[in-house]
This record gives C-alpha cells, structure tokens and sequence, in this order.
C-alpha cells in the first residue's frame, strides 16, 4: 500500500520553505499575489495595473491580456479598474495534487510597445479534504492462541491537504483487548498496527468490532474513520517472521521486466505443514503496485512487473504476507518501500509563441520577436534546462523569468541584405548525456521605405531631330529602387523650370509609369538647340523618396530653311541688284556680288552659287564664285557687249533635299569716261598693290613678335574676365551676335536673323565662337566639279560654327539680332587678298584651306559694342594652333573703319586714311588688278 501521510516536522520544512520564497520573491522582480482556494467568485486579488506600472486609460488601447498555461479562466483582470480577481472555483488539490508549492503563473502581455511581465499567484491550502480511508471495513483474523503484544497492521488513512491540515494521528475507540500503535518511517510515512494487550478466548468472544478514528491538524478538525471487524480463529501457535518488518530498496526509473528488486525471507517455528510458508501480497497493496510488480510465493522473490516513471511515480509501498500452510494459518508482515531514482529520460519540451512577425527593418534594438517556455519532466540538474540560438544572426535569447526567454532584436536589420531568417533554438539539459530539442523560426524582415530610386547615371544625352512629330519618343527613362512593394513603385515626373518665355512641360513630357519621355511640340534647331532639364523619379513609400537625372536634348538642324537673299535682291519681289560697270575694266574684275543667308547650319548652310545660261545660248562675259557670290568678268568688255546685262545666280545649300533661291543681277555697261567709283574691292587691290612694294622681311619679322605678344595678352585677359564675370545672363538668354568669317576662299557666317539661344539647366550662354580646320587639301579645280569637305569634318551644335554663306559685312551693313531685335553691327573675320581667278575653287573657312593671312576688323564707321555676351572672345584660327581671346570693354569711342589686327605669313598690316583723288587712269587699274592676282596666287 502507499502511505502519503507526513510527520509533524513538515510544517517547520513548510515554514522554511516559504520563507525561501518571500526571499525570492524580493529578488526576482516579479509580481507575486496569493489566494485561498475555494475563493468565491469576485475575490479580490491585487491591483495588478498598478504594480505594473501601467495606467488604466492605456490597459485597452495597449491590447492588455492575461494567458494562464493550463490554468483556463481562474483569474481575470477588470479593465475599468486593474483589478485581479477570482473568475472560478480555484481546487488547491486539482492543480497541484499533495505538491507543497502551489501557483498560478500569469503572462501579462501589452503591446505599442511590446511588454511581457510575469505575475506568480500563490494558492493557499485550507482544510477542505478530511481524512479518507481506502475502505469502509477491514478484517482481521487473530488465532486465539495468539500472545499478549502480537500485532497486526492496518490501513492507514490519507488527507489531500497539505501541511499541518494533513498531519493525522489516530484514536481507536475504547477495549479491553486492543491498542493502536503508530511508527514513522525514514521516508516520513505512517504504519499503524493493533497490539494485541490482553489474549483472546475464542469460545468467550468469536467477534470483536472497533472503530479507527483520524483526526487532521487543520483548524477546524475534519475526521475519518473505518470500521474494524476481527474474527477469532482457533489453531495455529507461531506466526511465520520477517528478518525486518521494513525493507528499503533503491531502484532506477526504466528497469527492465524480471529484474529483482528484493527476496524477502521469514521462518516459523513450527513443525510441518506449520511451518511451510506462502509469500502474498496483502489485501492493502493497492493494483497500480501490482501492475508494477509481481512476487514468487515460494522464494519470496519481487521482481519488476511494469514499466517504471520516475515521473508518473517516484515511491511505491508494497506490504507483504507471509502465511503457513496450517488449517488455521498464522502470518508474519511486513513492507517494502520501493524508492525510484530519476534518470534522464525526458527531453525538454519548448513551446514558442510568435508576438511581432514580421519585423520592420527598422524595429528598435530590443524588440521582443517571441515568447519561448521550456519545461523538463525529469529532477535535479536533469531537470535544468538552458537555451541557446542560432550563432551569427541579429537575435539574442534573454532570460525573463524562471524557464521563460524572449527573443529581442540585438542589432539592426537591413532587409535588402538579408530578408529572411530562419533561426533554430536549441534546448538542452543538464543530464548526462544531456538531451536537447530544437524549434525553427521563421523570421522575415519587413521593408521600409529606406532607399530613394536610382538611375543608372546621372545624365543623359539625347539627339533629336528637328521638325519632328508631336507626341514623338524621345527617350526612355528608368530608375531602380531596392525597397519591396509599394516602397519599390516607381513614379517619374518633370522639374518644372521656364525655358526662356514658356514652362519646359510645353516641350516635354514624360510617363510616369514607363518613364518614357515625349516631345509635346515640334522643335526647332533655329529656336532650341539644347533643352536640358531634369526627370525626377518618386518610390510610393511613406515618406516617399527620389532622386533626378538630366537629360540633354540636342535638336539636330534639318535643311528646312531656303536660302534668303540680302537686300537689295531680297527673294521674290525684291529689288534686283543694279550696277554699272566700265567697258575698259580687264579680265578678273569684281562688278557686283549676291549676298545669301541660309538660317540652317552646317552643310544645311552651306552656299554655292551658279550662274544659269543666258537665253538663246549666248555666252556671258562674267562669272560667279562658287562660294563667294562675287561677279567677276572673264574677259576685257568690248563694244560688242550688250550695254545692259541680265543676270541669273542660282543660290543653293548643300541640304538633303537641296534648296535654291534665284537671284537678278542688272549690269550696266558704260565708257571708261562714265565710270562709276572704284569699288570697295578696288581699294583693297590698291592697298595691297601697295603693300607688296614694301620690305616683306621687316613685316614679317612685325608680324611674328605682334602675334606672340598679342597671345600672351589675350590668354591673361581672358583668364581675368573668366574669373571676375558673374552669371547673370538666365538659362535661355539671347544668342550671341553673328560673326563672319571670310578668307581669300570665302567667308563664313552666323547669317540667320533672329535671337539664337541655346537653354541649358544652369549657367550663362556660351562665349565661344570656334572654327576648325578639317585640312582639306588646297589645290585649284573646276567650277563644275568642286571639291567637297573631308567627311571627318564634324561640326559642334553647341558652337554653331556651321559652313555659312560668304557675307562681307562691312559692306552687308547691318543684322538683327532676331525678331523684333535691334539692329547690331558686328566685327568681321575677312580676308585681304581678293577674289581667285575664275575656275578657282573656294571652299569656306575651316574646309580645308591653308590660309596663312586673317584679319579681325569691326564694321567701317561702326561702334564697337559694350556689354557682357556681344563679342566672342575666344577665336581658333584655322590651320593654327593658336587661340585667340579678344576682352570684351564695355565703351562707346569710335574704331574707324580701317582699324584692324593682321595674323600671318607674309602678310603686310598698315593704318592708313584713304582718301579719293578723281578718277585713275585704266594703267594704273590693270597694274592694280595684276597686283591683286599675284597677292591671290
């Protein structure tokens, strides 16, 4: 039978241990409460809210709760008030059996921010379970031969209380036969026997009837009692005997079937059959003892039966009978207490509860990820249990309360790094061989809008062509973020700026899912020659991020603009170029020129001009340059001429298709002695026919020394200027004024009249007017069949330094600066030599052609202008590697006409006043234009 009764020495053990506990209820940090079971429903418990820390008006907007493992409903917290409470009936007994230390134990969890507290409620014993005994009657057979002190053992009873409550003693109710007495073993359990005090006479008295009262220790006193029925036997005079009456054996949890535990050995003292002896179990070995063991009744021999649970059950009482075999047999007793030893045959059990999955990249060190119980069925240190976590993660394990661990955040997460974790918990405990068992978590890192979109550069260049369709794709482009979903949605959009008059989404407009970029309008390479402007890129994050690009656009010139006449033979309806012309003039002689202008660049505007047959076959006496526009005779006039020649120049552009003007040139012919004035080109073949009878040594060693001088000042004064100009010129401000250049192959020019700009996102206008020297090999050819650039020669959109028609301004006059502009008169690059001989080609300037004499002059009689952005200031001359910077002084004195700077080889530069003395003699006419052809050549 087991016995479960304890000594009066349990209540000091009960009192030593509870003072261990206050002691570590101070130290843990922990909310501790306690309550007597069998409280009513509504028993107050604490003030838990409080104790906490925590306020009322946060307990429902914080998620308070309360989860009790196992424990259902027991207790419950008021809200309105923090109040804990008894919700049910709470059985002492129920929870935790005849356990000396009994508790509830309480997660508190509230969130925003994630807390987990821990609150332990004690649940106090009160004497609600009197004394029980297994049966209602036993039976006792006693011979009646039996002597004064014989005893015979009895059931004892059982109280499910603890402590003083279930410390029991015993009373037998008043006889003349029998008394109780009561013996504690080491392991503090109870045997009761009846000591026989005065010998029985079976034929006096065959029946004896008592009554077995237990009392507890509890205030009030409960009590149970069990009715004793002995009968007198006649016969038998020694009763077999044990060596002991209680053996104890230690046996290890997990012994296997058959082993023997214990051979139990007595003897009698009589004779015979008397004394032959049957070992039994006795009628108060309770069955689950029998399912465990099993005895010989000839050898006396236990042995192990079942299977043995530290856990189910660690102490086992087994009473045992030993009978003779006489008609009236005698029995000797005694008991063997069965002690298991624990072994380490449990794993730990780990039970995880996930709080906050997934967690925010951003989440704050030391945020709780999850809540991990452990729990070990065995003792000892086999019952320890510790926990570790995957190596090398975020994470770390942190010891709350008893077996109880939270997951917490230890460093910062970076989910474009890693956005997923799988971490495995490890349990271990401390037997040996120790015993683990692992969890797996997942843990996925949520994103947040931490990165801004990327483009892949940061600036694009773009080339459009003109004319082109509205709506047309230009461009497409494309950002890339890393974050995840919404935070990854890319949106582009337009940095609205003006460009010049109008909103840059006039021109441009871009998709904001597809980024693809369009031209609203068409464009034009004569108005816009570079839109830059910025796309900016949007995630859909809160708060959203982006970044910009640039985009460079470069409109590409198409020949979409004719050539156009300057007056006087300005296009269809204008006056026709008039002039009269002497018969005595020789071959070679300038008598008028077809001045052109085309608005394209490059080849676009690139001039040639023909002269179409005359009617009726007849050959003309004169010629056009092929890129200079200039007639000229092809030989000495003669009586024979017609007086009034008709004139048909074929003006055209070297465009993809080529465009064309005509112009009408009127030629008057006149007697020497009606001769109109020397023209301009006259003069300048006198002035270098004059020239040449100077020392040319003298001036070219000038020459040399003026250019090096001029160099070095012109690089510190443009370094100056550089350094002190302020950009206060917008994006998009009026272009520069037009420059021609002209050699003795021709001129180039910026002829179009209107504002040229050209927008950029930041900084003023360029100054910079650059001419390039492709190298194209000199040498004369046909009219019929010129010669063409080098197709190397390329051509900068930024500079506009585009093959244009010959144009002398200073006899021009005047361009506007664009519509509506005012009239400005700009310096010239022009040549000092005159007009090849006919069958001469002459390619513009930078096509190649050696030119080793280039003159820089303003405009006759004109000012030089004032004011940032009206001069170039920077000039590469062709077939030389010298840059030229001319500064810009903002000043209103006069330059004569004549004033001018030479740069060359062998090339004569004078200041001189002309003056006009009547008319020359035709020698001395010829003698100039012989001049002018040996200075050409």
């Amino acid at each position: 039978m087991v016995y479960s009764q304890r000594r009066s020495t349990g209540a000091r053990r009960l009192l030593f241990s509870l003072v261990l506990l206050a002691a570590w209820e101070a130290g843990s940090g922990q909310v501790h409460y306690s309550v007597p079971e069998e409280a009513k429903h509504g028993t107050f418990v604490g003030r838990i809210a409080q104790d906490l820390g925590l306020e009322l008006a946060e307990l429902v907007p914080r998620l308070f709760r309360v989860a009790s493992k196992g424990r259902g409903d027991l207790l419950e917290v008021n809200l309105q008030n923090g109040i804990l409470f008894v919700n049910s009936r709470i059985d002492r007994e129920e929870l935790c059996g005849r356990s000396l230390e009994c508790s509830i134990h309480l997660e508190v969890v509230v969130e925003r921010p994630l807390q987990v507290f821990h609150v332990e409620v004690a649940v106090k014993d009160i004497n609600d379970n009197p004394p029980r005994f297994l049966r209602q009657e036993q039976r006792l057979f006693i011979l009646e031969s039996r002597t004064v002190d014989s005893r015979f053992p009895l059931e004892g009873a059982f109280d499910m209380d603890i402590g003083a409550n279930a410390e029991l003693r015993y009373k037998l109710n008043s006889n003349e036969y029998f008394h109780l007495d009561v013996k504690t073993s080491e392991e503090e359990t109870k045997s009761l026997e009846l000591v026989l005090t005065k010998p029985v006479d079976r034929e006096e008295t065959q029946e004896l009837r008592l009554l077995l009262i237990a009392v507890d220790g509890g205030k009030p006193e409960l009590t149970g009692t069990v009715q004793l029925s002995i009968n007198v036997l006649d016969a038998n005079d020694n009763a077999p005997e044990f060596d002991k009456s209680i053996y104890n054996v230690r046996l290890l949890e997990n012994t296997p079937n058959g082993t023997l535990v214990i051979k139990l050995n007595a003897s009698d003292a009589d004779e015979g059959i008397n004394k032959e002896i049957v070992y039994l179990f006795s009628n108060l070995v309770l069955d689950n003892v029998k399912s465990k063991f099993t005895i010989n009744s000839n050898s006396g021999e236990i042995t192990v039966r079942g299977e043995l649970d530290y856990e189910d059950c660690n102490l086992y009482e087994i009473n045992i009978d030993a009978v003779d075999k006489s008609q009236f047999p005698l029995t000797g007793h005694c008991k063997v207490i069965v002690k298991l030893l624990d072994e380490n045959d449990n794993t730990p059990e780990m039970a995880v509860t996930s709080l906050s999955l997934p967690v925010k990249e951003d989440a704050p060190l030391g945020t709780v990820i999850a809540l991990i119980s452990l729990s070990d069925r065995d003792s000892g240190a086999n019952g320890q249990v510790t926990c570790t976590l995957t190596p090398h993660v975020p994470f770390k394990l942190v010891s709350t309360f008893k077996n109880y661990y939270s997951l917490v955040l230890d460093s910062s997460l970076d989910r474009e790094k890693v956005s997923h974790y799988e971490l495995v918990v490890t349990a271990r405990d401390g037997g040996s061989p120790s015993l683990s068992t692992t969890a797996s978590l997942s843990v996925e890192v949520a994103d947040v809008n931490d990165n801004a979109p990327l483009f892949a550069q940061p600036e694009h260049t773009v080339f459009v062509k003109e004319n082109n369709p509205p709506g047309c794709h230009i461009f497409t482009v494309s950002a890339r973020d890393v974050d995840a979903q919404e935070n990854a949605l890319v949106s582009y959009s337009l940095v609205e700026r003006r460009v010049g008059e109008r909103a840059l989404s006039s021109y441009v407009s871009v998709h904001a899912e597809s980024g693809k970029v369009y031209a609203l309008q068409p464009l034009d390479h004569e108005e816009l020659e570079l839109l830059q402007f910025q796309v900016s890129a949007r995630d859909a994050g809160v708060p959203p991020l982006g970044s910009n690009v640039t985009l460079q656009v470069f409109v590409l010139d198409e020949n979409d603009n004719a050539p156009a006449l300057l007056p006087p033979g300005a296009g269809a309806g204008g006056s026709a170029v008039s002039e009269s012309v002497s018969r005595s003039v020789g071959a070679g002689h300038v008598v008028a020129k077809v001045r052109a202008v085309d608005a394209d660049s490059g080849y676009n505007a690139w001039l040639s001009y023909e002269l179409l047959p005359a009617a009726g076959g007849a050959r003309s006496p004169f010629r056009v340059g092929l890129y200079t526009g200039e007639i000229s005779t092809t030989r000495a006039l003669d009586e024979s001429d017609l007086p009034r020649q008709r004139l048909l120049v074929l003006v055209k552009d070297h465009g993809e298709p080529a465009l064309a003007v005509t112009a009408t040139v009127l030629l008057s012919l006149v007697d020497s002695g009606q001769a109109p004035k020397a023209s301009w080109r006259e003069s300048s073949g006198t002035a270098s026919a004059e020239a040449t009878l100077v020392d040319v040594n003298v001036y070219l060693i000038i020459a040399i020394c003026a250019v090096s001088s001029l160099l070095v000042l012109s690089l510190l004064l443009y370094t100056a200027l550089r350094c002190s100009a302020s950009p206060t010129e917008g994006a998009c401000g009026p272009g520069k004024p037009v420059l021609v250049c002209s050699s003795a192959v021709g001129s180039w020019s910026y002829s179009q009249q209107r504002r040229q700009r050209v927008c950029s996102g930041d900084g003023p206008p360029k100054t910079d007017l650059m001419a390039f020297s492709p190298s194209l090999p000199p040498g004369p050819s046909s009219e019929d069949n010129p010669r063409q650039p080098n197709p190397d020669w390329r051509y900068s959109a930024s500079l506009r330094a585009g093959m244009h028609s010959s144009v002398h301004l200073e006899e021009a006059g005047i361009l506007r600066a664009g519509p509506g502009g005012s009239d400005q008169q700009w310096p010239t690059v022009s040549s000092a030599t005159p007009e090849p001989e006919a069958g001469e080609v002459s390619p513009p300037v930078g096509a190649g052609v050696n030119s080793n004499s280039w003159t820089f002059k303003y405009g006759p009689g004109n000012p030089k202008q004032s004011g940032p952005g009206e001069l170039p200031d920077k000039f590469i001359i062709p077939g030389s590697p010298a840059i030229i910077s001319i500064r810009q002084e903002p000043t209103n004195s006069q330059i004569d006409k004549s004033d001018f700077i030479t740069f060359g080889k062998k090339e004569e530069t004078k200041k001189k006043k002309k003056k006009k003395k009547g008319n020359k003699t035709q020698e001395k006419k010829e003698k100039g234009n012989s001049t002018t052809d040996n200075s050409d050549q």
